[in-house]
């Protein structure tokens, strides 16, 4: 691309950039695996146009994106962070995202606020597999993405090698805008492939001049498809016919039609960036792509609106005039702000100190009733990692946080009070690892219940279950690194101990055959005893049969009025579980006969009468424990289905079949024991390489083996 003034730097320090027009924004989202190198180029960004002086190192803890000390320990990103800055007189939001499966949900919070896509590729480490499966996800919704590939002065970098994998990887349309000069194995500068230009860094300063001759062939070998896919993908026709004879066409005719491309997402620009020298090598030409290449949120398609009851509504643009619609993206705790949500505004102008309706999924979905409210916002910022800088508004198509929204979680929606509105929401991973939790000691308990609910708020991706049956308190988490996450903020941020205990697995008991039985409460205590004796007969339900409770009583030996009681009983005992103290299920118990007396006789006599006939039943036959199984359909590529065959066979799983999903992805179904797949949300990253997933529900309960059983019993 042809070269213009890097300036535009931010200006005076601590204040925030500006934009009062949509066209003169772009959101932009960093996506790539852990250790790609997306917090580095974003540090490089902010160096080059002067909105940090220096750029920062993730071994040093000193970036800009990564300030959480979580962050700054693991050195990796673990939160969505906003980082914005100004180049050429556009503002552009950076949004630098993790690269660990287990944070996809911020991940996928950036897709949903940015109108754009930076790849970021290593060239040491090439692609994996979850870059694969995002870059899908990004084709499903049309977002416009570009590829960076970082590193490309690395010992192991190979420019030729990196491109063909990204072009195999990610398919058509993917071709270099710029090529590494590599001299005696040092990169010192770039080829723009559009300007047919020199860029030499050798001197730590990007220089510019005409490129020798030695490097026409490597030119016209990639120029030539670059052009052909611009005009292509832009549909271009009179451009195309000019280019087909010969014409010498204008740069910026084609840096003109390379932004149609993009914007469609059909043409993925690759360009690429070193760190060895200045700012980084390639860093000017990465603004250079977002400015002039990449969509402005006026190109941006408008997610779906309704109205609260659920009515489509049409004709909401991004104009900064039109009716409110903001979307909470991201939400935080600060020690000394308290919350802070990350917004996007789609339409209209969000001001400090102004009312807005909360409505949406978020506090619905989480039982809140107070799930459509009306608050007053506090002050408007523009972060820049952990500083808060004053905002004085936020336009349609701006970026902002939001102080003191005290009921708005994560994928709310912010609109009007008198034109209350509801963005359909993106769709969030659900956390499959169940990790059951207790508080180290009687104050952190007393502290637990505010903490989990202030994570929860922040954090779509956490679910917590109280299981009753079990007694545990069960965080439903996306993986292990997740989990670390969260127990770690529990204890610094909110000062609340936690323990991991081992995951109880609620199960069932059964009567393993027919037996008859007597319940006898008979007590004298010198006033009005207790007098209820009663006879049934219990028999096993086939599985899913639940209970039935059966009337025989003749001639009136257990009055009309206690044959309720008896049942009553029977189920309180059944609750409580007759061996082992889980709850018995698919059980028939028939009451036969029994005797009672006309004063010692109660209802209270009769209950425990039932229960003690229960307990009697249980002692003359086995007793088999149930256990639940699920259905489980797990999505992997092709290569991975034997291996994840296999192992849901050494689970005691049934597989029930495989069936194609796409291109090289199959979805293997199959019954799976829940005792078995506690950790497979770890075990199927391992096997999958990060690129599997599943879902799970509830089957049926089934026999447990008695092996098993035994040493539960032992563990009991």
């Amino acid at each position: 691309m042809a070269e213009k003034n890097p300036g535009g730097a931010m200006g005076a320090a601590g204040r925030a950039p500006a934009a009062d027009r949509a066209d003169a924004i772009r959101n932009v989202v960093l996506v790539g695996h852990s250790g790609a190198g997306k917090t580095t180029l974003l540090e490089h960004l902010l160096a080059a146009t002067g909105t940090i002086q220096r750029p920062g190192r993730v071994e040093d803890g000193n970036t800009v994106s990564d300030f959480d000390e979580v962050e700054v320990r693991q050195q990796r990103s673990v939160n969505l962070a906003l980082a914005p800055l100004v180049h050429n007189d556009i503002k552009i939001n950076l949004l630098d995202t993790p690269g660990y499966a287990d944070f996809v949900g911020d991940l996928r919070a950036g897709l949903r606020a940015a109108d754009a896509a930076l790849f970021v590729v290593s060239a040491a480490e090439g692609i994996d597999g979850l870059t694969r499966l995002l870059w899908e996800e990004c084709a499903q919704v049309g977002m416009p993405r570009a590829v960076v590939i970082t590193k490309i002065d690395h010992q192991r970098a190979d420019f030729d090698e990196v491109l063909a994998s990204c072009q195999a990887a990610f398919g058509d349309g993917v071709a270099p805008l710029y090529l590494p000069v590599v001299t005696n194995g040092n990169v010192n500068g770039l080829i723009g492939l559009l300007s047919q230009k020199f860029f030499n860094y050798a001197t730590g300063t990007r220089t510019e001049k005409e490129p020798g001759a030695e490097y026409e062939a490597r030119i016209e070998e990639y120029r030539g498809p670059l052009i052909e896919g611009i005009i292509q993908e832009s549909e271009d026709e009179s451009l195309m016919d000019r280019y087909l004879q010969g014409d010498p066409i204008d740069t910026k005719v084609l840096i003109d039609d390379l932004e149609k491309a993009v914007a469609r997402g059909s043409f993925y620009p690759v360009l690429c960036t070193g760190t060895g020298a200045g700012h980084g090598i390639g860093t000017l030409e990465v603004l250079e792509l977002i400015t002039q290449g990449f969509p402005s949120p006026l190109e941006h398609p408008m997610p779906e609106i309704t109205t609260l009851d659920g009515k489509p509504v049409d004709g909401i643009a991004c104009d900064p005039d039109g009716p409110l619609v903001a979307e909470v993206v991201k939400t935080t705790s600060d020690p000394y702000v308290g919350r802070i949500s990350l917004v996007r505004v789609f339409s209209g102008t969000l001001r400090p100190d102004m009312t807005v309706h909360v409505s949406g999924h978020g506090l619905a979905d989480r039982g809140h009733e107070d799930h459509d409210v009306d608050e007053r916002i506090g002050t408007l910022t523009c972060p820049l990692g952990k500083q808060q800088r004053p905002a004085a508004k936020g336009v349609a198509g701006d970026i902002v946080a939001v102080a003191k929204l005290s009921r708005a979680e994560t994928g709310d929606t912010l609109s009007e009070v008198d034109r209350p509105l509801l963005m359909t929401a993106w769709t969030m991973p659900d956390p499959l690892l169940p990790v059951a939790i207790r508080a180290r000691s009687k104050a952190d308990e007393d502290k637990l219940s505010q903490a989990l609910g202030r994570l929860v708020a922040e954090d779509p991706t956490l679910r917590l279950e109280n299981n009753a049956e079990t007694r545990q308190l069960v965080l439903w988490c996306m993986g292990e690194a997740h989990t670390d996450v969260l127990l770690d903020r529990l204890a610094k941020r909110h000062g609340v101990e936690v323990e991991r205990v081992e995951l109880r697995v609620p199960l069932r008991e059964t009567f393993g055959g027919r037996c008859q039985a007597m319940g006898r409460n008979v007590k004298q205590t010198g006033g009005h005893g207790q007098y209820a004796i009663c006879h049934i007969e219990v028999e096993p339900l086939p599985s899913g049969g639940g209970f039935e409770f059966v009337d025989k009583i003749v001639g009136g030996v257990v009055p009309r009025q206690f044959i309720p009681s008896v049942e009553k009983g029977v189920r309180a005992q059944m609750e409580r579980g007759v061996v082992a103290g889980y709850p018995m299920v698919d059980v028939r118990v028939t009451l036969y006969d029994g005797k009672a007396h006309s004063v010692d006789s109660s209802d209270m006599a009769f209950q425990i009468a039932g229960q003690l006939a229960l307990k009697e039943a249980a002692a003359k036959v086995p007793t088999l424990l149930l256990e639940p199984v699920d259905e489980l359909s797990v999505l992997v590529a092709d290569e991975y289905v034997g291996s994840v065959m296999s192992d849901l066979s050494s689970r005691r799983g049934r597989v029930l079949g495989t069936e194609p999903v796409g291109t090289g992805r199959t979805l293997v179904k199959a019954e799976v024991p829940q005792l078995e797949i506690t950790r497979y949300a770890i075990d199927l990253r391992s096997m999958s390489h990060g690129t599997g997933s599943f879902h799970r529900s509830f089957l049926r309960y089934e026999p447990l083996p008695s092996h098993l059983a035994g040493k539960l019993a032992a563990a009991e």
